[in-house]
Formats: C-alpha cells, sequence, structure tokens
C-alpha cells in the first residue's frame, strides 16, 4: 500500500519534493522504481502454479498446507509449511471442508455387550491385530444408502467393507467376511465396534467366535472409544460425501467404492502415518521386517 501511495504522488509532486516528504534518497526511489519483481515473488507464483496443479485432482482440494507440503515434497519442490500457508491463503485456497458429522447408534437392545479392550490406546506394531468398526448412512435421492467399514488400527487402512439400503446386522456380516478374505488374518485378531445391534447379535458374535477373534466394545454413548473410525467417516464425509448429489444409490456405491479403494487406501496422506498413504504405510513395514 505504502509504495502504490508513492507512485500516486509521483504523478502529483516532483521527486524531489516526494522524497524529502518520504524521508528517503531519490537514488533509492530511482532503484526502487526500476527494480524488477523480486525472486521470492516469483518463486511464490511458482508454488502457487504447482499448487493449482495438484488441486486438478478434485480429491486433493481438502489439503491444507501440511499435506500439500509433503505433496510438492515429493515432486522434489521443498518449501516451508507456513510459506505454503500464506501462498494459499493469499490465494483464497482454504482445504475443502464442510459440516461435522454426528453419529448415531441403536444400543438398546438385549443382547450382552463385550467389554472395551481398547479403552482409547489406538496403537498396534503389526496389521491385522485390531480391527475396528462402524457403520454410516450417506444420503441419495433414492433413499438411505448404509456403509459398514472395517478398519486395521495399525495402518488405518479400509480392509472390509459393505454397503447396503437396509440398516441390517447382514451389513456388519458381509464386511467381516469381505476384510477375511482380502487379509486372511491368523486368530486372535481383537474386533471392536460399538454396542449396535448389529455387532451384538448372535450371528455377529458366532461368526467372530468362529474365526477365532476376541470382540471388544465401546462404552454405551461414548464416540471416542472408537475415535479412529468415527474420524474416518469424518474424513470421507466432510472431504467428500457433503460435496456430492447422488441421484441414485448405484451412482453412490461407485463413488465411495472408488473413494475407498482408489483414493483413500492408496493415496490419501494420513496424518498419523507421517503423511504417506496407508498402503505405502503397509509395505514400508513389510520392507522393514523382511
Amino acid at each position: 500500500m505504502r509504495y502504490k501511495h508513492i507512485n500516486r504522488l509521483s504523478s502529483e509532486f516532483p521527486v524531489k519534493k516526494m522524497c524529502r516528504l518520504f524521508l528517503v534518497e531519490r537514488s533509492a526511489y530511482y532503484g526502487w522504481l526500476h527494480r524488477g519483481e523480486s525472486k521470492r515473488s516469483i518463486e511464490n507464483k511458482e508454488i502457487l502454479a504447482e499448487i493449482i496443479e495438484i488441486r486438478k485432482d478434485e480429491r486433493k482440494q481438502t489439503y491444507g498446507a501440511p499435506r500439500m507440503q509433503v505433496e510438492l515434497r515429493s515432486r522434489d519442490r521443498r518449501y516451508g509449511k507456513n510459506r505454503i500457508a500464506r501462498v494459499m491463503k493469499k490465494a483464497n485456497m482454504a482445504a475443502k471442508a464442510k459440516k461435522k458429522w454426528k453419529a448415531t447408534t441403536n444400543s438398546r437392545h438385549h443382547y450382552p455387550v463385550a467389554a472395551n479392550l481398547l479403552e482409547q490406546k489406538f496403537l498396534t506394531d503389526r496389521p491385522d491385530r485390531i480391527w475396528t468398526s462402524d457403520i454410516t448412512y450417506i444420503w441419495t435421492e433414492e433413499g438411505w444408502l448404509y456403509l459398514c467399514i472395517i478398519l486395521d488400527l495399525f495402518s488405518r487402512k479400509v480392509v472390509g467393507w459393505c454397503m447396503s439400503e437396509w440398516l441390517k446386522k447382514e451389513i456388519v456380516l458381509s464386511a467381516i467376511n469381505n476384510a477375511v478374505l482380502r487379509r486372511r488374518p491368523v486368530e486372535g485378531v481383537i474386533f471392536h465396534s460399538d454396542q449396535g445391534v448389529q455387532y451384538a447379535c448372535n450371528e455377529t458374535v458366532e461368526l467372530l467366535k468362529t474365526l477365532k477373534f476376541i470382540q471388544s466394545m465401546s462404552r454405551k454413548g461414548n464416540c471416542y472409544d472408537n475415535a479412529v473410525t468415527e474420524s474416518f467417516f469424518h474424513t470421507l464425509k466432510t472431504e467428500h460425501v457433503f460435496w456430492r448429489k447422488y441421484k441414485t444409490r448405484s451412482e453412490a456405491r461407485q463413488d465411495i467404492f472408488n473413494y475407498i479403494e482408489a483414493f483413500y487406501n492408496r493415496e490419501r496422506r494420513h496424518s498419523k502415518l507421517d503423511y504417506i498413504s496407508p498402503a505405502d504405510y503397509e509395505r514400508n513395514w513389510l520392507k522393514n521386517v523382511a
């Protein structure tokens, strides 16, 4: 603003008077007047161009400065996080987000519930030792579509899932079978969920016993006991689903499948995994133990 003010005054007053007014040397004024664009300004434009290129992938419009820094680094562009944040802010490029989501669970049933084995300790040192699961719902113009996921606590990878127009026990049974077929875990997996009827019913309990899994459940009404899975649903909805309008359940199924399998598991940089994807995190672990 100060320079623009000086430039305007220079057209109205002699340079000598103007320099005297602002207590600057005339040589300094002429140096400023003929100086080219600064190196930093040019670099900032290059950073912005790179960010615009990355954000052409709609799914990466959710990236704030930390994830954008890692994405740029993967392209051999090394800039500070604060600098990237300033460039994005100046260009009005906030990370895409929308309203929060609140879970609801039907725990009013007569089935026994399992003890909480995790107690909010969401750490494990290898894959397929602790799985967490939950159910959410997605609105389409045909009605609700329900999504059940199973997430490996080690890598935050979605290892099993099922979508259905019915909120019944079959959605959980199918998701478990899907995860087992894909991962083929050994016995002793801790399977953690809320106290919803779909998890507490006889069929789910028997399936987990057959697989020799150990069932664990959150305390009633405490979403923090299953925070990792809740976090995935929040990410799915605020970064993706809330920005779409699904005409049919079939359209929603395909779009959510693509998000989970093509983007979240394989590409999305996870803050808890040092900003690499769940798939890369597991690959790195396998290399280290080989």
